[in-house]
């Protein structure tokens, strides 16, 4: 029996989550929660795989396990719609002044034209992503190492109850500390004593969604760069299926918090509980 036929075959398993996952590179967290699911660890299963990257690993990984998996062009459209937006059809459905108003990656003073430009090509190419998932009944889209910002649009569309996010990211740092695409890289040469990486729902920002669980480690003397990321994706592959895991439990609770600053002040952001 190939590993997709058993994959596909466990008839004694009860899977319940059905999973989504985006990939740009290896795909190590995405064969981690394969692996997961298939233990019973998580009781779902993935049921497809979407990258932006035709050479992918974690495509082959997919297909290894009989799970469906496609590619998605973001390259072509991203470098072909500047030079040639005529060729090029927004989606009926894109709003453009509701993107605006909710976009959180350019500052005001950004001039108009580049903004606009910037959010209508990502929006071609995530409706075409949006396509691919549509012929599957999924319940939560996990971002394993994708390396693409998602704009509203995309978010919207797959969080169609804002007060049950559904799709959820790792990063390789404590946020807020180090967000962008080197987090444990960050750490090490600034000198940091710690490391660790955070599970978090997407929303707007970058790497700005609520913290749903963090696990720290000492970056020690010897240490390379090289070793605290061989550490850091250890800790991610065991942190990730525990926190989809809790999401299939449906122990992962949104809340509005208001605290109080210094001054009078106050902010309202969103957390995450974990239940009981």
């Amino acid at each position: 029996m190939k590993n997709g036929e058993k994959y596909q075959d466990m008839e004694h398993m009860k899977k319940t989550l059905k999973i989504g996952a985006l990939v740009s590179g290896s795909g190590t967290n995405l064969q981690a929660i394969i692996d997961a699911c298939v233990r019973g660890a998580i009781p779902g299963e993935v049921v497809f795989v979407v990258s932006d990257n035709h050479g992918a690993y974690g495509l082959k990984r997919a297909q290894k396990m009989g799970i469906p998996a496609f590619t998605v062009d973001y390259d072509r459209i991203l470098k072909s719609y500047p030079k040639h937006p005529d060729r090029f059809s927004l989606p009926s459905d894109w709003d453009l002044e509701d993107i605006l108003r909710k976009q959180v990656l350019f500052s005001p003073k950004t001039p108009q034209k580049k903004v606009e430009g910037f959010f209508a090509c990502r929006v071609i190419v995530e409706a075409e992503l949006f396509n691919c998932m549509t012929p599957f009944s999924f319940d939560l889209i996990v971002l394993a190492g994708f390396m693409r910002l998602l704009t509203p649009y995309f978010i919207d569309r797959v969080n169609i109850d804002l007060e049950h996010p559904r799709i959820m990211n790792i990063h390789p740092a404590l946020l807020p500390a180090f967000p962008g695409t080197d987090g444990y890289g960050d750490a090490f040469r600034n000198g940091c004593k710690v490391a660790g990486c955070t599970v978090h729902f997407v929303d707007y920002g970058e790497d700005s969604g609520s913290i749903i669980a963090q696990r720290a480690f000492a970056i020690e003397e010897g240490d390379t760069e090289t070793s605290v990321r061989e550490k850091g994706l250890g800790i991610e592959w065991e942190l990730y299926p525990y926190c989809i895991a809790l999401f299939a439990q449906n122990r992962l609770q949104v809340i509005r918090k208001k605290y109080s600053l210094p001054g009078g002040k106050e902010m309202e952001k969103s957390v995450v509980r974990i239940l009981p």
